[in-house]
C-alpha cells in the first residue's frame, strides 16, 4: 500500500512529471494541472548530465530519451580566436555511473513530450490551461486544491512543481525567491557542424561562455553567457545581431553558427537564477520541489537533474511507505536539502569565479572538480 491514493501536482516540468510517472505506475490517482494552454513546441535546448539519465532510466523513459538526444562523452574547452583552439579536453566524469553516457543534450519541447507521453500512458491524467489558484488544508491529512478559481477535489498530497515563479510555494506562505546572480544567456536553436560531437566551451573574450551542446544529429543550441541585462522589448532580428556581434570573436564551428543565426535561427534569452528554499519543503499535505524549491545557473548543468532527483526521492517514499508522517518528511529532506543545497553552491560558486576573473580561460581544473562533486547518487 501506498502512503497517497490521490495526488495534484501542479506544473509540467521534469520534476512535475517525473512525479505523476512513479506515482501512476504505483497505483496512485494522478492530476497535473498546468497552467499553459497546451504542450509548448517552442523552447531552447537542454544539457542533461548522468545523474539525469540515471532518473529517467528509473522512469522508464531512458530510450525514448536517448532516441531523441544527442549523449557523449567529455568536454572540450577552447580558447577564442579565429583558430579556436583546443587548450583542454577533459575526462568523462560519469555522474550517472558507468551504466550511461557522461552527458547529452536535446531539444526541451521533445524531452516534455516524452514525459507527458509516460505520464498519460501510466494513468496520470494530465490538464492544460488549469492553474492552481488555491487551496484549503483538511486537517492533518488532506488538502482541497483550487484550479482556475474553483474547486476541482480533495487530495491527499498536492506537490508544487509549477517552477521558478511557483504559486504553489507562494500560497503556502514561503517567502524564499530566485534572485539574479548577475549573468545573462542568450540560447539560439542551430544546425549541428560534422565536428562537433561533444559540448564544448570558450572561456575568454567579450562574454564569459561561449559555447553549444549538440541535441540530435543534425541539430543543436549555441548560448553566449553575458553581464545580466534588461532585454526587454529587444525584438527578435535584434536578439539575432547581438548574438552575432557577441560571437565575432569565436572561431571554429561558430562560424556555421553564425551562418545560421543570420538565416534567422530561433534565439531567446534568460537570467541566471540560484535560491534553495530552507527545510522543510513542505507545509502539512503540500509540497514543493524542483525549481519551486531550488534553482542554480546551468554552469554545471544541473538544474534537471536536481528536479529529477526530487522527484524520484519523494515518489520513493511516498510509494514505499504506509503514511505521510514526520517520518517520511525528515527522510525526505535528510536526502535532499544537502544534495540540492551542494549543487546550488557549486554552481554559484563557478559563475562567481567567473564573474572575480574577468572571463578568465583558466576554467578546467575548477570545473572538473565541481563535476566530481555530483558524481554520487542522491
Amino acid at each position: 500500500m501506498t502512503a497517497v491514493q490521490k495526488v495534484a501536482i501542479a506544473g509540467s516540468g521534469v520534476a512535475a512529471m517525473a512525479a505523476a510517472i512513479q506515482l501512476a505506475k504505483a497505483g496512485v490517482d494522478v492530476d497535473v494541472f498546468e497552467a499553459k494552454p497546451e504542450l509548448s513546441a517552442l523552447g531552447s535546448g537542454i544539457t542533461l548530465q548522468g545523474n539525469a539519465l540515471r532518473v529517467f532510466d528509473a522512469l522508464g523513459v531512458w530510450e525514448d530519451v536517448r532516441d531523441k538526444g544527442y549523449f557523449f562523452e567529455g568536454l572540450t574547452l577552447r580558447a577564442p580566436g579565429p583558430d579556436a583552439p583546443v587548450v583542454a579536453e577533459l575526462p568523462e566524469v560519469k555522474t550517472g555511473g558507468p551504466d550511461y553516457p557522461a552527458g547529452g543534450g536535446m531539444q526541451r519541447p521533445d524531452l516534455a513530450a516524452i514525459l507527458v507521453e509516460h505520464a498519460e500512458a501510466a494513468g496520470a491524467h494530465v490538464r492544460f490551461g488549469a492553474r492552481v489558484t488555491g487551496l484549503d488544508a483538511r486537517a492533518d491529512d488532506a488538502v482541497e486544491v483550487f484550479v482556475n478559481d474553483e474547486s476541482v477535489g480533495v487530495y491527499d498530497l498536492l506537490i508544487g512543481a509549477d517552477g521558478l515563479n511557483s504559486t504553489v510555494r507562494e500560497l503556502i506562505g514561503i517567502d524564499t525567491r530566485p534572485e539574479p546572480t548577475g549573468m545573462g544567456i542568450w540560447r539560439a536553436f542551430v544546425s549541428r557542424p560534422a565536428e562537433v560531437e561533444r559540448s564544448e566551451l570558450y572561456y575568454g573574450g567579450p562574454v564569459y561562455i561561449a559555447g553549444y551542446t549538440p541535441t540530435g544529429e543534425d541539430t543543436m543550441y549555441a548560448y553566449l553567457v553575458e553581464d545580466a541585462q534588461d532585454r526587454t522589448g529587444v525584438s527578435d532580428d535584434e536578439a539575432v545581431q547581438i548574438m552575432l556581434g557577441e560571437s565575432m570573436a569565436y572561431g571554429g564551428p561558430w562560424e556555421a553558427i553564425r551562418a545560421d543565426l543570420a538565416a534567422g535561427a530561433s534565439v531567446n534569452y534568460t537570467w541566471f537564477t540560484q535560491h534553495i528554499v530552507p527545510a522543510p519543503w513542505n507545509r502539512g499535505r503540500v509540497v514543493v520541489i524542483g525549481d519551486a524549491a531550488h534553482s542554480c545557473p546551468p554552469t554545471i548543468a544541473q538544474g534537471a537533474a536536481q528536479a529529477l532527483e526530487d522527484a524520484l526521492v519523494l515518489t520513493e517514499l511516498l510509494t514505499a511507505r504506509d503514511a505521510v508522517d514526520q517520518d517520511l518528511w525528515d527522510a525526505f529532506h535528510a536526502r535532499r536539502v544537502p544534495r540540492a543545497q551542494a549543487v546550488v553552491e557549486a554552481s554559484v560558486q563557478l559563475g562567481a569565479w567567473q564573474l572575480e576573473h574577468n572571463r578568465d580561460a583558466d576554467a578546467p581544473g575548477l570545473i572538473f572538480g565541481i563535476a566530481h562533486r555530483m558524481a554520487e547518487p542522491a
